[in-house]
This record gives structure tokens, sequence and C-alpha cells, in this order.
């Protein structure tokens, strides 16, 4: 799970397949091409880098289509089917085989704790298993888990660390589906640490995120402080409602209702008739308001010396549904902050040296499986 650790506290915590990144990773030279592959109930996206002396290419990349009832909310419900599904696209891969992947965030348990500065790694993975009992209703046994460090000590000396766990089965299963597909699958890890690590900077000056992955039937929220993510949640609220509304209020079909959305969505004028931007705005208000209760409770946080610990400095919205045009402007006048679509690619190259094959518009489609391939490079 985390990038720069174990995925758990001892050897009965973890799947059954060799998917731990470890304490001294393999030397860069000698890690394989590795794809990044996120998948979610409807399909598979694919992403694959490759290194340049200017930074990184795209190698390959590209969306798989899954029939409905194989992944539901996350959980594999058809291992055969999802394992054929894998095969198929390893065939698309080029050649790669080693891949790294996402983990549903409606199975994770994500917080952050203290930990004294100084304390070894073995150390703190005993600190986390105290922590279950009050946020995790699985004992350690059941479960995986892992830790990454958030900034410098505090004033007592003490060390932040974002907390990822898991249920030990629902890993398990993804490892299986992995392996039986013939894919070396180096890691697993919630998707807010992949978006995370696609979107932010990671500086010390970098600003608290809310982090908005507006999907096609969910959206996840993540809060990432320096790209770790602390806390993680998921809402039944998903672009394929505004579809629907579009598809019934105005008669459009196919092609014709992402134009609508990406060229006029929330700004399409309205001409004293039923249009576009009352058919969707229903979906987007309801989106607006929960990006708000997220917003000001973690805006507002403070700790015991009535200090605030997590002011947002501002809200990124990425996924395929966040295209809708003139979203961003109508969230951040709904919560009064800074809200911009997230940036994928900066990261990985300039575009005054290469341009992606992936346009702007479905580059945050694939926010998750970019960030999954940069653990590779």
């Amino acid at each position: 799970m985390s990038e720069r650790s174990a995925t758990a506290a001892d050897d009965q915590a973890r799947p059954s397949a060799d998917i731990i990144t470890r304490a001294f990773p393999t030397p860069q030279f000698l890690v394989p091409p590795a794809a990044g592959i996120d998948v979610s109930d409807t399909s598979i996206k694919w992403l694959a880098l490759e290194s340049d002396p200017h930074g990184c290419r795209i190698h390959s990349y590209g969306d798989q289509k899954l029939p409905d009832g194989i992944v539901v909310h996350g959980i594999i419900q058809n291992a055969d089917a999802f394992v054929s599904a894998l095969s198929e696209l390893k065939k698309r891969l080029v050649g790669i085989v080693s891949v790294h992947a996402a983990l549903p965030e409606e199975a994770a348990y994500v917080f952050s704790m203290q930990v004294p500065h100084g304390t070894s790694r073995e150390q703190t993975l005993r600190l986390i298993e105290f922590e279950f009992e009050g946020r995790v209703p699985i004992p350690p046994s059941a479960a995986v888990y892992d830790f990454d460090a958030i900034g410098e000590n505090n004033e007592d000396n003490n060390q932040e660390i974002g907390v990822t766990v898991f249920p030990r089965d629902l890993c398990e299963s993804y490892a299986s589906a992995f392996t039986r597909a013939g894919f070396a699958l180096l890691s697993l890890e919630v998707e807010a640490s992949s978006i995370g690590r696609a979107v932010s900077t990671g500086r010390p000056d970098e600003p608290v995120e809310l982090v908005v992955d507006f999907g096609r039937a969910r959206s996840g929220f993540a809060v990432l402080k320096r790209g770790v993510p602390i806390f993680t949640s998921t809402v039944e609220i998903g672009g394929d409602a505004i579809t629907r509304a579009v598809e019934k209020g105005l008669g459009l079909s196919g092609a014709d209702i992402e134009i609508f959305k990406n060229e006029q969505g929330l700004m399409a004028p309205t001409n004293g008739k039923t249009t576009g931007v009352e058919a969707i705005i229903g979906t987007a208000s309801a989106l607006a308001d929960e990006i708000l209760r997220h917003y000001n409770y973690w805006d507002t946080r403070r700790n015991e010396h009535g200090e605030r610990v997590t002011p947002v400095g501002r809200v990124v919205l990425v996924g395929g549904s966040s295209n809708l045009y003139g979203l961003a402007d109508y969230v951040a006048g709904r919560v009064q902050a800074n809200v911009v679509l997230g940036d994928i690619w900066h990261r990985m190259f300039s575009f005054d040296e290469y341009i992606p094959p992936i346009d702007s518009h479905l580059s945050l489609e694939y926010a998750t499986a970019a960030g999954l391939a940069l653990r590779g490079l």
C-alpha cells in the first residue's frame, strides 16, 4: 500500500501474493516497466510511462469496459470474469506485465495520528494496532495496513502519519486475480494516494487539499496533507445522472452529450426554456453541497490549543465527470474557496517538451492510473 514501506504489520496480515514494497526497495535500474491500473465498477483504466531525457512519455493507455456485476462497490463479485477482463487487458499492454493497482476507497479506513519522534517502523505499526478498536471495525489480524509520514515534527516533537487500512480478504482477492491473469502485481494502494501522487507537489508549503473524484456513479472525497490522505469517503453522486438529465431534457445522445457537457455545461444559455443548465443543476448542486460540508468540517477543525489543524487551501476536482463546463466556478461560488481542475501531468513532463496523446478533458479520468504509473519512476 505505502510507497515507502510494507503493507502489513506481520506475515499473517500480508496478502498471499508478494506485493509488498519493502523498506529497502529494488534499485530503480532493476525495476521493470510497470503500468498503473485503476479498477472501477464499470471499467479498467490503465496508463504506462516510459523514461525520457526530458522527463517521461506515455507508453500506452486505455479504458476497458467491465460488464455490470463483475465488480460492485469495488468488491470483486465474479472472480473468473474479472480475471478474464484482466487477461484481455494484458494483451493491450504491449509486453508490460508488472503493474501497480488501486483499491476502492469504499473499503478503506483512512486516518491520521501522532507518533513520538524517532519511533521505529515496527513500533509505529504496533501503535497503529492500538488505534483499531476506536477507528477500524476489524481486528488487526484480518487487516492489511500501512502508514506514510506527513511533514516535519510538531512542537511536541511528534510526527504525524497518515494510516490506511484494508480488509485482508479484499487485498488477497485482487492479488489473486492479477496473478491469475499473468501480471506481476508490485503494489496495492488506496485510490486517494494515487491521485495525491499525481496532483500534489508534496512541497513543505503545500496547502491541505480537498480532492473530489467526480466519477460516473459515485464521487470520492479525500483530504490530503502533502499528498498523503488523512481522510476518505464516498457519496452516491455521479456524472451518470447528468448524462441522463441531458439525454432526457435535451434529446441528445452519444457524443453530442459529451460535447454539450464539455463545451456548454452549466454555462449554456437559458433562452427562457428548459435547458441543459436546468437539467443538470440538481446534480451539480448536490455535489457542491457535499463539497461544502466536507470543506467546512476540515477547514474549521481545531486542536486542543484552539489552532486550526487542517485549513483547506484549495479544492481539486478530478474524475471524468469534472469535465462539466463551468463546474469549478460553480463550486467555487458555492463553497467560497479556490477550486481547480487537477493537473495530472505536472510531475511527468513540461508541455514545452512534450504534448501527451490524452487531451485535458480526458486526462481527468486518468488521475488514479497516472498516480499509480508514477510509482515506477
